[in-house]
């Protein structure tokens, strides 16, 4: 219960000023008309999303329909189990990095300022903890800010950092990094790369050449690449994801930043429009502020609730 209390400290601002406001429909009164339309108002404030919101008040309505519902109380653990349920359903959601077999290559994509940089970090420290070694590859060679940051994390978790000079090719690192990976036996490669609009079409070739090396250079180990989100990107993301997967395919989803978004449906977005898991959850600036994504932790922590049985 350690991680939803954490989940619940940290996510309590966005209960505040999302999740606090649905949670409250589910009070002692009689099931309305006027229920359903504030419900549907409430998810889509949040970003769940046209379709998704529609689908959920379908399904309670018929819920409530089948087991004689009165008041709307009594659906509250209903609707709780339905967005565990949502996100659920999406295979490897929650799954953390495989490292069974190395060098493990996790490649970070994403737009500027997603928090690429800062989730590569976080990842090594976690890794670290876990006994694990890491070596980051600084293949954003388009920022030299990018470069020295990735190596005060570097310093920060032991691992070392694989860099060029300001502009050199990003697969030229990846191709070193890993090469170094293999002749250290090191568990882990963590490649960050340069923050890319999805409309730049020569940077999205990099990419993909990024992901071409990453495979031809670990046929035996396994291969990441993992979308960071922004949070507060709401809706404008998914367009991104579906350029980004195109260029190189995506294994799942880092979402960042949630502790600042008041937008807490993302989530189930997320999970219908794209199809992808999500692996790990941003929740501040520390070390420890990466989790891996709990289904089930997540919406009841959401709705306001420390223990998956309150009401």
């Amino acid at each position: 219960m350690a991680l939803l209390g954490n989940m619940f400290s940290k996510l309590k601002g966005v209960a505040n000023k999302w999740s606090q406001g649905v949670s409250n429909l589910f009070s002692d009164s009689p099931l309305t008309d006027d229920f359903w339309e504030k419900l549907e108002e409430r998810l889509l404030l949040g970003d769940v999303g046209v379709e998704t919101a529609e689908e959920l008040i379908a399904e309670l309505r018929q819920i409530a329909v089948d087991r004689r519902i009165a008041h709307t109380d009594e659906l509250r653990g209903v609707f709780a189990e339905a967005l565990v349920e949502r996100l659920e359903e999406i295979p490897g959601t929650g799954r953390p990095i495989d490292v069974s077999e190395g060098p493990s290559v996790v490649i970070l994509v994403g737009v500027n300022g997603s928090g690429k940089t800062t989730t590569a970090g976080k990842l090594a420290s976690q890794l670290a903890r876990d006994g694990k070694s890491v070596i980051l590859a600084a293949a954003d060679t388009y920022r030299a800010a990018a470069i020295e940051q990735l190596k005060a994390w570097g310093e920060r978790t032991s691992a070392r950092v694989i860099a060029h000079a300001h502009g050199s090719d990003a697969a030229a690192v990846v191709f070193d990094a890993i090469t170094a990976a293999k002749a250290s036996g090191t568990d882990v490669v963590i490649v960050d790369t340069a923050g890319r609009l999805h409309t730049k079409s020569n940077l999205m070739d990099e990419l993909a050449k990024v992901g071409r090396v990453a495979a031809r250079e670990t046929p035996g180990g396994i291969r990441e690449t993992l979308l960071v989100l922004d949070s507060v990107t709401g809706q404008n993301g998914f367009m991104q994801a579906d350029i980004f997967n195109k260029s190189i395919p995506l294994s799942g989803v880092v979402l960042t930043k949630f502790d600042n978004t008041a937008k807490g449906g993302i989530v189930l977005s997320i999970s219908r429009r794209l199809r992808l898991p999500i692996r790990y959850i941003g929740l501040g600036e520390g070390t420890a502020d990466l989790e891996l994504f709990s289904c089930r932790d997540f919406v009841y922590a959401l709705l306001g609730k420390e223990h998956a049985n309150d009401d």
